[in-house]
């Protein structure tokens, strides 16, 4: 046989040669919000990794360089051996429902000890940065300065009681938890639109650990008793309630995932009831608010749902859409490691959305 990559490469795994993640590419253009120190731009409420425990690739800066990793706010425990919004929804695709007491939805605590208080921390910063002077060299050793930008700003963050209160729950009406879900989903969406009120530009929300739509089996009750009615739930609350504050004009709300699935119902060897296998050449994606026409259908496929019939778009389109929702200019570029430069669109936005 032949080996079909190099020895060595490993298209599983992150890699600084990676093209990357859109939420990497607008936090290097954008600024940061005024008045605090929320990034433009951040993944919740996990990085996404694979059942094995197998980090995925495309979500981190890659060729950017380690700086540019994207924040991930990590509030959901990674749980590989069950799927869904727990507390109330979380199953397995064979077994059906399943329930874990361990999981818990954390948010970020960014409150100092008990019996530290903030002019203590100031004591401390001025006697680091009194010894650092003393010995410049050790930031000549480490190469950089990245260890002193993420201890900034995490010291930053602990003195915010903006972020604090953009990242803490204990205050939301208990009317406004029960409408958009007491479960991961709702929590997360709850969470994001909180930030959007504190002005991160970009918020990208995983509904579910890796696998939790990856319905190779049992697709039919699955979707209809775990899946769709915690993501209708958050998904319509989110959407009411940016609307009734006014910010759905100026917020653009976007529903989709990596790939669609097979339009042809599958049955594994190993499995009792049918589901749908990964597809490439078409899915379908939801786009709501910042300025987009409601009620229309952009593009269709053929008469069995397996290719592209009209209006064809792709995953470039919708990046060049989200970038100019978020005003970034046509002719932006970026720089990788090597300084080449890197144009942001690759592709025009979507034709007639807005």
């Amino acid at each position: 046989g032949q080996s079909q990559l190099p020895l060595g490469f490993n298209p599983s795994k992150p890699s600084a040669t990676d093209w990357p993640g859109m939420t990497a590419l607008a936090s290097a253009a954008l600024p940061r919000p005024p008045g605090h120190n929320l990034p433009p731009a951040l993944i919740l409420p996990d990085k996404m990794v694979h059942r094995t425990g197998r980090t995925l690739p495309g979500q981190f800066g890659g060729m950017l360089g380690s700086k540019g990793d994207p924040w991930f706010v990590e509030m959901s425990p990674y749980h590989p051996k069950h799927y869904g919004a727990y507390p109330g929804y979380l199953f397995h695709h064979e077994r059906g429902a399943e329930t874990d007491e361990t999981l818990k939805f954390q948010p970020p605590h960014l409150s100092l000890p008990e019996g530290i208080t903030l002019d203590r921390v100031q004591d401390r910063v001025s006697l680091r940065n009194h010894l650092e002077q003393q010995v410049k060299n050790l930031s000549q050793l480490a190469g950089d300065d990245q260890f002193d930008s993420y201890r900034d700003a995490a010291l930053a963050l602990i003195g915010d009681p903006k972020v604090h209160d953009a990242f803490s729950l204990d205050k939301v009406p208990a009317a406004q938890l029960e409408r958009y879900g007491r479960h991961s989903f709702g929590w997360s969406l709850l969470m994001a639109r909180r930030l959007v009120e504190k002005g991160v530009r970009l918020i990208q929300v995983n509904l579910g650990n890796n696998e939790s739509w990856d319905t190779h089996q049992a697709l039919f009750p699955n979707m209809k008793n775990f899946l769709l009615p915690p993501m209708d739930q958050a998904v319509s609350a989110l959407i009411e309630d940016l609307d009734s504050s006014g910010l759905l004009k100026e917020t653009l709300v976007i529903m989709g995932s990596e790939f669609g699935r097979t339009p042809k119902i599958s049955r594994l060897s190993n499995v009792a009831l049918p589901g749908r296998d990964h597809w490439g050449a078409v899915q379908s994606v939801l786009l709501a608010g910042g300025g987009v026409r409601g009620g229309r259908v952009i593009g269709s496929s053929d008469k069995i749902g397996a290719y592209p019939d009209s209006e064809t778009q792709h995953p470039e389109n919708l990046a060049a859409t989200i970038y100019e929702a978020l005003g970034i200019p046509r002719e932006k570029t970026w720089e990788d490691l090597t300084h080449r430069p890197h144009y942001y669109y690759q592709a025009d936005p979507i034709r007639g959305l807005m």
